[in-house]
């Protein structure tokens, strides 16, 4: 059991686009001090930062729950190694997101 190769793809595609979007963060905030324009822009990301955290974090339990049946697949079943743990982290991964959906829904409708 090797999973390896898939720890490096799923860093390799995660922490890519984590770079790209802290450093386009930061010039867009040094862009926004230099011109000196309200700050208070900034704090506007507040409020959604809290659905953002909790979409992330259930997008994470999801990940982790599919790498846990996939591994379970792998030992018990006939499934390839790839198959299994591919096949549960989408899934789980996909599952999710639209528990997040259904939650985010939910809280928009009662403001």
């Amino acid at each position: 059991m090797d999973i390896t190769g898939v720890v490096a793809i799923i860093s390799v595609f995660g922490c890519v686009p984590l770079i790209i979007f802290l450093v386009h963060r930061h010039k867009e905030r040094k862009a926004l001090i230099e011109k000196g324009m309200d700050i208070s822009l900034l704090q506007g990301e507040k409020k959604c930062s809290t659905l953002e955290s909790l979409k992330y974090g259930i997008l994470l339990i999801g990940l982790a729950a599919g790498i846990l049946v996939g591994n379970i697949l792998d030992a018990y079943t006939r499934l390839n190694e790839e198959v299994s743990y591919f096949s549960m982290i989408f899934l789980f991964g996909g599952l999710a997101l639209l528990i997040f959906y259904s939650i985010a829904k939910k809280q928009q409708e009662t403001e």
